[in-house]
């Protein structure tokens, strides 16, 4: 007597699938209308992403890769699962027909943010960016208003959150620019969100009292964003961070950084991090020491923030703190992605690493299996799966854009353009 899929049992049926690598798992939930169902089960996010393990995507050379890294005592391990393959409809210029492989020199990548689970893709065609979410396979391109390149740069910050709705999640795009100068005529700020639902820009009416720098990375946690952020003074000095509540549409006050044991703490680098999307992580590195130290929240929202020690190690040779890092809680360990020059080869290759340092010190530089990227460019973050779809206008219900969003745009363009070319003028920017 054959046995049917139906008819296995329920742990036997997720245990398959939460083995079943991310590029097929469009396969699997066409299987049938169970397995379906069950691949959008939190329960099978947490057996996808098992205790002791921490799963990482790097970019190289416009090609993403899937590892899983096992902190095991003194023995930590690397798996390399592969390249996660993104092709995708082209959802803006519709004269393409068929399918565009995305992750090619076709469609040019400059940079790639994580935000719980979906990734957001900055082009170097600055008049669309665009959503994926890796776990359904799933795409979103944005039309963006106004494309902006000063000397080949987009000055723009981008991040993605979430209105946390009873019944959904209603997706958001925060896009904002800040040219902060002691000159308070030549201080310019822009600030506008997407909405997916009914696919509209709008500007905020926002005046900042802070000041994030433009190469500063948001972290997302629980649907909204944070960044180290700074009291808008000619000082500027970073020992705050300040959140974005896409709910609210608005920014919290500025609230503390910890304070450091480290010496000479106005002199170094803060970097933010999360863990298990519960807790923000906050490292410290001061400039000319050999140490790191590294606080985790006790409790967290939009208006208040209490800090517990986490890590305070001596490194023995400096290590370079990249944009993003990661920690295991429960091993006490901290990792980054590192890359040195091979010593044995004449050539430019960089050879890409894992620093691996636990409370005690130094644990184990470990290879990657990676190839090197021959831009120079790492791209490398967390991974944990989203099993929420991405959503999208309702086709046919289409919003025009209002007379007074209409006047607000291009005043805030045409203001950016005059303050651009004072600034290029006087090179000071």
């Amino acid at each position: 007597m054959r046995t049917m899929i139906s008819n296995l049992p329920r742990d036997l049926i997720e245990e398959i699938i939460s083995r079943v690598p991310l590029k097929f798992m469009k396969a699997v939930r066409l299987t049938c209308k169970t397995w379906n169902n069950l691949s959008k089960s939190e329960f099978l996010r947490k057996r996808i992403t098992r205790e002791g393990e921490t799963m990482m995507i790097a970019i190289r050379n416009h090609n993403l890769y899937l590892m899983r890294v096992v902190v095991d005592g003194v023995d930590p391990s690397i798996e390399l699962k592969g390249k996660l393959n993104c092709i995708v409809v082209d959802d803006v210029d519709h004269s393409m027909e068929g399918q565009l492989s995305f992750l090619n020199d076709e469609v040019n990548i400059t940079e790639v943010l994580h935000f719980e689970g979906l990734l957001l893709f900055i082009l170097r065609d600055v008049t669309r960016i665009m959503v994926w979410n890796p776990y359904w396979g799933q795409t979103v391109w944005i039309k963006l208003r106004y494309s902006h390149l000063p000397r080949g740069i987009d000055r723009f910050s981008y991040a993605l959150g979430y209105e946390d709705k009873k019944s959904c999640r209603k997706n958001k795009l925060l896009r904002f620019i800040d040219y902060f100068f002691k000159e308070p005529e030549n201080q310019f700020f822009w600030y506008e969100i997407y909405d997916f639902d009914c696919g509209l820009w709008t500007t905020l009416d926002v005046t900042p009292h802070w000041c994030i720098y433009c190469c500063s990375h948001g972290v997302s946690l629980k649907g909204n964003t944070y960044w180290c952020a700074a009291k808008r003074s000619s000082e500027c000095y970073t020992n705050h961070i300040i959140c974005f509540d896409f709910t609210r549409e608005r920014f919290g006050p500025l609230l503390p950084l910890p304070a450091l044991e480290v010496r000479d703490h106005e002199d170094g680098n803060w970097t933010l991090s999360c863990v298990k999307e519960e807790k923000l992580v906050a490292l410290f590195q001061p400039y000319y020491a050999y140490e790191l130290e590294i606080w985790i929240t006790i409790k967290i929202n939009v208006e208040m923030v209490s800090w517990s020690k986490f890590l305070r190690m001596d490194t023995g040779p400096r290590i370079n703190v990249p944009h993003t890092f990661f920690i295991d809680e429960e091993k006490k360990v901290y990792m980054d992605f590192n890359e040195d020059y091979d010593s044995d080869s004449d050539s430019d290759i960089r050879k890409q690493s894992i620093n691996i340092i636990g409370e005690a010190g130094y644990l184990k530089k470990m290879d990657t299996g990676v190839p090197e990227d021959q831009y120079g460019r790492q791209r490398d973050c967390s991974y944990v799966p989203n099993l929420v779809q991405i959503s999208k206008p309702l086709q046919g219900k289409r919003i025009k854009e209002s007379r007074l969003e209409k006047r607000r745009f291009n005043q805030n363009r045409s203001r950016l353009a005059t303050i651009e070319k004072l600034l290029k003028k006087d090179r000071d920017w």
